[in-house]
């Protein structure tokens, strides 16, 4: 397999050391049961092919990307009791950013990109607390929402359902078991009108809301559907690192 210079983990000190890279990627997910026919790695596996694929698109189109290794935990206090649901705070969360952030800012890094591939993770505050605290420019995204999924889904669902088995299917075909071994994915819903509408938030408690721990049916699920959600996933993301990469972070706002 040829290297490829925009992958921290595969590439090496003579070539970074010719590069100045602009942009770093941190891909961050987690390690969890997703029913049971999808691997514990979904997360890891989906962050890793859409960092390195709108990687390889930016890179080619110039911009000097850099994508860190995956962080393969996450924040998992709804799921304790999920044998090897494997749980980390939001505050070590920030405490392991800023020691990222921090080193590679001393590296001549300009701009920080979170790319997030988990819905317990949440960066939003983490971020507006650690910004300050760097010259360095920090932002992120959760990768599932760069482009719209009920127009490549009948119903994505919220975690191990249509969407993330197709696309497990795409990137690792082999660690899919067969879809008469998923469950239904079906999900309880909060009593309480207002937690049920969104209007206000508490985190689930992953054994009371669902049986199998899916949520969303992946009975529809194809490679098919996977690839092509990953295409158009990865060329806005591609695009997006293309334009920070470029940005002055002096002249930011129009």
């Amino acid at each position: 397999m040829p290297i490829r210079p925009y992958i921290l983990a595969e590439t090496n000190w003579k070539s970074v050391k010719e590069t100045a890279f602009t942009t770093a990627i941190l891909p961050w997910s987690a390690t969890e049961a997703h029913n049971y026919h999808l691997p514990y790695a979904t997360d890891t596996l989906e962050c890793d092919h859409i960092a390195a694929e709108a990687a390889r698109q930016a890179w080619e189109k110039g911009a000097k990307v850099i994508v860190l290794p995956t962080v393969p935990f996450g924040v998992q206090s709804g799921q304790l009791d999920i044998p090897l649901c494997l749980h980390i705070n939001p505050s070590t969360q920030a405490a392991i950013l800023m020691d990222i952030a921090f080193t590679i800012q001393r590296h001549g890094i300009q701009k920080l990109v979170i790319l997030n591939g988990h819905g317990g993770n949440d960066f939003k505050t983490i971020i507006r607390e650690l910004q300050p605290k760097l010259s360095l420019f920090l932002c992120g995204l959760n990768w599932y929402l760069a482009a719209p999924p009920k127009q490549y889904f009948t119903e994505p669902g919220d975690h191990a359902g249509e969407l993330e088995t197709s696309m497990i299917m795409h990137i690792a075909p082999d660690l899919v078991l067969p879809l008469d071994q998923a469950g239904d994915g079906k999900e309880s819903k909060f009593r309480i009108d207002a937690l049920r509408k969104g209007i206000a938030w508490a985190p689930r408690q992953w054994t009371k809301i669902s049986k199998d721990t899916g949520v969303g049916n992946p009975a529809l699920a194809t490679a098919e559907k996977g690839k092509n959600f990953s295409d158009v996933t990865t060329a806005a993301i591609a695009d997006f690192l293309v334009e920070l990469s470029g940005a002055d972070l002096n002249d930011m706002y129009e």
